[in-house]
């Protein structure tokens, strides 16, 4: 392939998308720079601090439960105050309680601290996610939503190479580090991000349909559906940052040993997703989401099989596959099922998925590496990848059209909140 025609699908993959989108990207950016809890934490646990995988597990899923917590409360906020100020008040409670996680000593301590860096850093998803789906238009949201996702996993591949050396000298280094880029992020989302909360007309024309709570997102089904298979997928992609560092510590690695594996993830994703979804952009989504559950299931499950550095770096390749297909395309089904003025409470809805895996799947990683060993976790992830295949196959029929994105309105501060009720 040529040099001008790789340079020509580059400019493709990023044209037409508005500036605002490009702040929201960089915000992102500079944000996955600084990520060091999410991905150093149970080492820091096991190795600095000496605590088991099931203590590291239990703090793992606080920090989880703490998600849990805050995912539809961040929603319902971004539909009644704004994208723009729930991102901003995310934001700084994050660099706060970071900060204050890397002083920390005492084990109750620790895990109370754990629990509110959850809550505060998983309530800046559903107003991002939300904000991307107003101002970019829907033939372009697969391709923004992977743009978005390249940007996390570049900075996600810098800072795991760089936390990882950091991690060798100073684990307190890492969380103030963090802290610090977020604080940046906040700084940014004040200054250049508008508001792009669509404004209900209730001047008595058009009828945009019945107010919008958290029991409408209940009863629909198909986008529960969607979400029930979202936990089982994140069940599987959140192993990749708690059990396998506690199983390539308990087999003798460092923590810089697993800062260069799953290096490989970001490094794949920076290298491959913007091609590749060019390539998936306009397929058959169904297709998609299928194929992906199973390359993700079936890629953890060869960990059992891994004994050495490069044979762990294989199976990140075989999983991150699943990501860079899985990630914009489930995103832009989100978006797709999503009501116009409910976005922030079904984005909380989708994100709390996540936020439930972060749960469980910390305990079930310290207690079947514990008690089982190893092998019994990357076997049940196999089989989940074939469940969440199978309901993938099941659900997508007949999606309802695409809606359109609106165009940011900046919000008069003295504008009433949206009536909906939560």
């Amino acid at each position: 392939m040529s040099v001008g025609r790789l340079t020509r699908g580059a400019r493709e993959s990023v044209a037409g998308l508005p500036r605002a989108f490009w702040w929201l990207w960089t915000s992102t950016l500079i944000n996955r720079l600084g990520a060091f809890v999410a991905t150093f934490m149970t080492l820091y646990l096991t190795i600095d601090r000496g605590y088991s995988a099931s203590f590291a597990g239990l703090v793992l899923a606080l920090h989880g439960l703490g998600g849990v917590l805050s995912s539809l409360v961040a929603g319902v906020l971004t539909d009644r105050l704004g994208r723009r100020p729930t991102l901003l008040a995310a934001q700084l409670s994050t660099a706060f309680s970071v900060a204050l996680l890397g002083f920390m000593e005492h084990p109750g301590a620790i895990a109370a601290v754990a629990l509110l860096v959850g809550m505060t850093s998983n309530a800046s998803r559903p107003a991002v996610t939300a904000m991307m789906a107003d101002i970019v238009r829907p033939e372009d949201r697969v391709r923004a939503f992977a743009l978005n996702y390249w940007a996390i996993n570049l900075g996600f591949g810098v800072s795991a190479m760089a936390a990882g050396l950091v991690a060798e000298y100073s684990y307190l280094a890492g969380f103030l580090g963090e802290a610090t880029l977020t604080l940046l992020c906040a700084v940014l989302v004040f200054v250049k991000l508008p508001e792009s909360r669509p404004v209900r007309d209730t001047s008595g024309g058009a009828d945009e349909g019945p107010a919008i709570g958290l029991g409408t997102v209940l009863r629909d089904g198909r986008f529960m559906g969607v979400v029930g298979l979202s936990f089982l997928i994140s069940l599987i992609f959140t192993q990749g940052s708690v059990g396998l560092p506690a199983a390539m510590g308990a087999a003798g690695y460092s923590a810089g040993d697993y800062g260069l594996v799953v290096a490989a993830n970001g490094l794949l994703i920076v290298l491959l997703q913007i091609p590749v979804t060019r390539f998936i952009e306009h397929r058959d989504p169904q297709r998609l989401l299928v194929i992906s559950a199973l390359l993700a299931g079936y890629g953890f499950a060869m960990t059992a099989f891994a004994g050495s550095l490069w044979a762990y770096a294989l199976t990140v390749c075989v999983w991150t596959l699943a990501e860079i297909v899985n990630s914009p395309t489930q995103m832009g089904l989100v978006a797709r099922l999503s009501p116009v003025h409910g976005r922030g409470r079904y984005q909380g809805m989708y994100t709390m998925s996540w936020a439930v895996a972060s749960l469980v799947a910390p305990l079930m990683a310290g207690y079947v590496i514990d008690h089982l060993g190893a092998g019994w976790l990357w076997g049940a992830t196999g089989a989940l990848g074939t469940v969440a295949g199978l309901g993938y196959w099941l659900l997508m029929r007949r999606l309802p059209a695409e809606r359109p994105a609106v165009v940011p309105t900046p919000v008069a501060p003295t504008q009433a909140p949206d009536p909906a009720v939560a």
